[in-house]
């Protein structure tokens, strides 16, 4: 246990970016997964809708450094091809 009281609210807040950062890691993952769903289904148009979606959440976790922004450029990538291979 933290025995200063700084050390008590850097507990906290340790705690409260955890649980912040667990939920947008969460959302950005099940964007990525419905997105894959789809160009595995072969549904292009609801793939794009899903991608702009993916796209949105995975900027939004680099920019508040969920994730490393080369992670995001990445996983970005990946599903663009993997979208255009989509017939």
């Amino acid at each position: 246990m933290p025995n200063t009281k700084s050390a008590i609210k850097a507990m906290h807040q340790s705690r409260r970016r955890q649980k912040r950062n667990v939920r947008v890691k969460d959302n950005f993952k099940s964007a990525v997964k419905d997105v894959k769903k789809l160009i595995l289904a072969g549904k292009k148009s609801e793939a794009m809708e899903a991608m702009k979606k993916a796209m949105s959440t995975l900027d939004k976790a680099a920019k508040t450094n969920v994730i490393h922004k080369n992670k995001s450029s990445r996983l970005k990538s990946r599903l663009a091809k993997a979208l255009a291979k989509v017939k």
